[in-house]
């Protein structure tokens, strides 16, 4: 019990030597839940870098991936209540506490990251929403374009009838839709089910192909560009106020720069992972005809309709917004 307790104490020491330090402006904890390898937590490093080299050291980072710090579900919370000075958030896993950007997650079917990211950072710039009001936004970034992985080719739409696959969010129903059987799980728990013919294929982006090894299941893959997921990285905003006028120039510079960054990132990334999955696994990729796109864009208009509602709730005009986004989506996939 003594031992618990001069453990607990020495903890709770560190804690308190952790948070003098923050105060004192030099150093800030910065939480985020997928593994170390993923892009949300790649470009989290680089963003620690760049901090760290352009404010001369004024600031240092101490960067906790993989929820060792913060989980995905305790994430705004616990940035809010101070437990970790940023966060990475993803906003699908808080439904209706974001309804203004929570229009990059619909199906506008996005074809590039780098396009959806700048996308939602100009969209938060126009609008300010006020649904963070109570955090400092540090840089917001997307998930790739969602595409079909499976074990059995998907060549068509109509191949996807009482198919079983792995998805989340709003993916399942436009898989309900189109007649396959949408699964929800984690994506840790994927590979067995794959392996064990629970599902037959996934809907995500192509960069887990490599990152989880499941072009050795799949060798199948179907651009279908289904909807990205949004990410915030988000400030305490006590803790932002503290900071010094240089080193919150250099972290408001950085902020389009990095949703940037992250985008062209994970579209490389996207590519190497396709490349790699060729060469090894010899995978087919197959592309929808214009028709079927056009199919899929009408089975997700249930999808808008319910977020416009939502919108209509906060006093929001959702049809301005989605015009915005249509706009700038239109502006960055033409460069």
């Amino acid at each position: 019990m003594r031992k618990t307790m001069s453990v607990l104490a020495a903890s709770l020491a560190l804690i308190g030597l952790m948070s003098a330090t923050a105060l004192a402006g030099t150093m800030v904890t910065y939480a985020n839940f997928p593994p170390a390898k993923t892009f949300p937590c790649v470009q989290m490093e680089r963003w620690k870098t760049e901090v760290e080299k352009r404010t001369g050291g004024k600031l240092t980072v101490q960067t906790f991936p993989g929820s060792t710090l913060l989980g995905a579900k305790n994430m705004l919370r616990g940035v809010q209540t101070g437990q970790a000075d940023i966060g990475c958030i993803s906003i699908a896993y808080y439904p209706g506490v974001f309804p203004l950007m929570s229009a990059v997650n619909l199906p506008v079917a996005f074809t590039s990251t780098e396009a959806a990211s700048l996308t939602m950072w100009d969209l938060f710039q126009k609008y300010q929403p006020e649904e963070f009001k109570d955090v400092k936004v540090l840089t917001m970034f997307t998930s790739a374009p969602s595409q079909i992985m499976s074990k059995e080719p998907v060549k068509t739409l109509a191949d996807l009838k009482g198919m079983e696959l792995r998805a989340s969010g709003t993916i399942l129903r436009v898989l309900s839709g189109l007649g396959a059987q949408g699964v929800g799980m984690p994506m840790s728990e994927t590979p067995e089910a794959l392996q064990k013919g629970v599902v037959k294929g996934l809907v995500s982006s192509f960069d887990v192909l490599k990152d989880f090894n499941f072009a050795d299941i799949c060798r199948h893959e179907t651009i279908t560009n289904l909807p990205v997921y949004p990410f915030a990285v988000i400030m305490n905003k006590a803790r932002w106020e503290s900071l010094s006028g240089d080193v919150k120039d250099v972290l408001n510079d950085l902020g389009r720069e990095q949703a940037q960054w992250t985008g062209q990132y994970l579209d490389a990334h996207i590519n190497d992972s396709l490349n790699w999955s060729r060469e090894k696994y010899q995978v087919e990729v197959y592309k929808l005809t214009p028709a079927e796109h056009a199919e899929l864009k009408k089975l997700g208009q249930p999808l808008v309709d319910d977020w416009k509602a939502e919108c209509a709730k906060a006093g929001i005009d959702a049809d301005a917004v989605l015009k915005d986004l249509l706009e700038y989506q239109a502006k960055y996939e033409s460069l």
